[in-house]
């Protein structure tokens, strides 16, 4: 909303000869100013108009400036506000500061400084408005309030977040990818001590192995080829803050022993630097993949798998908390819905139906683009069963991942060999163009029991 006026001021002095004087120079700033002599219609004046600071005097006729203050911001919360006082009252202007006043002015005072006063307080108001704002949408983006669901799996996530966050260990995130461990890692930085100091992310999988050290770790100028200049690394942004491993299986295991010493030592150097460098965040690693397989496999340190799974957390795949979906989809609708400028409002029985039976590999993330892309086609203000289906169509999150696809076949080929040859090896491994050894292999890798396939 645009307004004419720089602000609307609300002054109450019982000496009329000051308020004129106040009004005049206040206006010619390009203030609006409501005066009055009288606290009990200051507090009328305040129930009807929304003012952006008020200027009290200290020693009214019908009531003291500082308990008219605070009966004020009982009807606007938060409004700022000056008092006005004698030089005998400085001692209880310095009180009502205490009592939350923005500041006082001594009369007489001159233009200038009202003016200067009422700039700067309008403006740390402004600020601080903003603060809490962001503060306020934090909240809602990383809070507890947004990570939805009811079922009983959820309410285990619930309870190990919240106990987490009341220590400073490190915490290991295990999910397939779309279940959301960014937003859990979010939510337990915003709901532990650190939450006041940065939350900083890595994508392992996104940094190639070359540049992953000076990511990391920062590095001085000169240290290689285009360093141009020194850059602070991802560690040390997060300090005092959180620092999140996001699909730490995906590091390289030359980084590992770095991440490791650095975990056990506290404090690391920058590519190139001479001088120390303290590890004060907290960490939190997170990965779509079974570690302690990827141990056994040898692509992941043991030693560093324990340093960093002090307090595990599991996340549940969409399709292991099918009584969430509902929730989810209505989340979904209402986000969506306000973002398009659509007045889409529910689901078609079927459309529901269709939500809940589908199993969602690509977990919440797929849910959420379904319902997306569905809104996006929708003609009326529900949404229908076809839509569901036309975007599970188009949808890539639907789509196995070649090694999925890849493994699916070669076990459903196995079967389809042993239920011919009743189980035969030699006879199926000569159908199928492979030496006995290779069939052996796959038997082993899918656990194929021969004898379910061998005549009794």
């Amino acid at each position: 909303m645009m307004n004419d006026h720089k602000g609307k001021i609300l002054v109450v002095d019982d000496d009329r000869n000051i308020l004129q004087v106040i009004q005049m120079r206040l206006e010619s700033g390009g203030y609006q100013v409501t005066k009055t002599t009288s606290a009990e219609l200051a507090l009328k004046l305040a129930e009807q108009e929304p003012f952006d600071l008020a200027m009290i005097d200290l020693k009214l006729d019908d009531q003291d400036g500082i308990q008219l203050m605070q009966n004020i911001r009982h009807i606007i919360p938060d409004l700022p506000v000056i008092i006005l006082t004698a030089h005998g009252s400085i001692n209880s202007a310095v009180d009502a500061m205490k009592k939350g006043a923005y500041s006082y002015l001594t009369k007489p005072f001159d233009g200038h400084e009202l003016l200067m006063q009422i700039n700067n307080c309008l403006e740390t108001s402004k600020l601080s408005k903003e603060v809490k704002q962001l503060q306020r949408l934090v909240k809602e983006k990383y809070g507890f309030d947004n990570i939805i669901g009811r079922s009983e799996k959820m309410k285990k996530v619930f309870e190990q977040v919240t106990l987490a966050a009341a220590t400073d260990s490190n915490v290991y995130i295990e999910g397939k990818s779309g279940t959301g461990k960014e937003l859990i890692a979010k939510t337990l930085h915003m709901a532990s001590d650190r939450k006041d100091h940065p939350f900083i992310a890595l994508n392992c999988a996104a940094i190639p192995e070359n540049l992953m050290e000076s990511e990391l770790f920062g590095y001085e100028k000169g240290a290689f080829t285009g360093a141009d200049k020194s850059k602070k690394g991802l560690i040390a942004e997060a300090s005092f803050g959180t620092f999140f491993l996001d699909e730490i299986s995906e590091m390289p295991l030359s980084m590992q022993v770095k991440v490791l010493r650095v975990l056990e030592e506290k404090e690391f150097y920058s590519v190139g630097g001479r001088q120390v460098v303290k590890m004060n965040a907290r960490i939190i690693a997170a990965s779509n993949k079974n570690l302690e397989q990827e141990v056994k496999n040898g692509r992941f340190r043991e030693d560093l798998y324990y340093r960093i799974h002090v307090i595990p957390i599991k996340l549940p795949t969409l399709n292991e908390r099918k009584e969430d979906i509902p929730i989810l989809a209505r989340h979904f609708l209402k986000k969506h819905s306000e973002e398009m400028g659509k007045n889409i409002h529910a689901f078609s029985t079927d459309a529901m139906q269709k939500l809940i039976s589908y199993p969602w590999p690509g977990n919440i993330r797929e849910l959420e683009n379904t319902i997306e892309c569905a809104m996006a086609m929708a003609k009326g203000n529900i949404i229908t069963e076809d839509l569901i289906l036309q975007t599970q169509n188009v949808h890539p999150e639907s789509l196995k991942s070649f090694k999925d696809a890849k493994e699916n076949f070669e076990k459903n080929y196995l079967i389809q060999l042993f239920e011919l040859t009743k189980g035969n090896v030699s006879q199926a491994a000569q159908l199928a163009g492979k030496y006995r050894a290779d069939v052996y292999e796959l038997i082993k890798k899918y656990n194929i029991k021969l004898a379910d396939f061998r005549e009794k």
